[in-house]
């Protein structure tokens, strides 16, 4: 009988909520379309729900990538040197596991993808900051999403170059001071088949 094939591992850090107001312990969560993206690429999203930032370096190993998926909450404004808003959604939860996560993700070159929360994250943990209201910014975009349509995003045929100063978000919030972490650069190992890895420089995104 033919083994199945062994399906590379990819951490999904969760998010921590307080779902039911009369349970005060609190629930994991993690949405399901971020897993289902990495299940059609054949990969296996796995969590790890209790992990705290020093069982970063125990568990970093168990797997073959890293992605740090969206979510309605916040990185916390301390975390580069500003205030959290009276409306900021806050996971200090995530926040303190993502800052480690990300640092030892590229230390090790491990391949790393950050998706609209996870972007900022990586930002932050690598010393960037972050515009709190972007719409409030003169002569910048508002990348709120609207409440009630779909909008759809789409790049010309050919382009290589995918950096913008930040995606659409449901909280305004896009990179400010840009950390020196810049590059992504499709990882050449079969370990990292098929992901993006973090480098520090060049100062531009480029698909390899």
């Amino acid at each position: 009988m033919a083994k199945t094939p062994h399906k590379p591992p990819v951490w999904l850090p969760a998010c921590h909520r307080n779902l039911d107001l009369s349970d005060p312990g609190g629930y994991t969560v993690l949405a399901d379309r971020y897993a289902a993206a990495v299940t059609a690429l054949g990969l296996q999203p796995v969590l790890f729900p209790m992990a705290e930032a020093e069982d970063v370096p125990a568990l970093l190993p168990l797997v073959d990538g890293v992605l740090l998926t969206g979510s309605p909450s916040n990185v916390d404004a301390t975390h580069f040197g500003a205030t959290a808003l009276p409306t900021d959604l806050l996971d200090p939860r995530r926040d303190k596991l993502t800052m480690r996560l990300v640092r030892e993700a590229l230390a090790s070159a491990m391949p790393l993808l950050g998706v609209c929360r996870g972007l900022q994250e990586i930002n932050v943990a690598m010393g960037g900051s972050l515009y709190q209201t972007l719409h409030d910014q003169p002569g910048l975009m508002d990348h709120r999403e609207p409440e009630h349509e779909d909008r759809k995003c789409s790049s010309p045929s050919g382009t290589r170059c995918c950096w913008s100063r930040g995606a659409p978000s449901p909280s305004g919030r896009a990179a400010r001071a840009p950390s020196s972490t810049r590059c992504t650069a499709r990882a050449s190992s079969a370990r990292g088949k098929g992901w993006w890895r973090k480098r520090t420089r060049p100062t531009a995104w480029w698909k390899a």
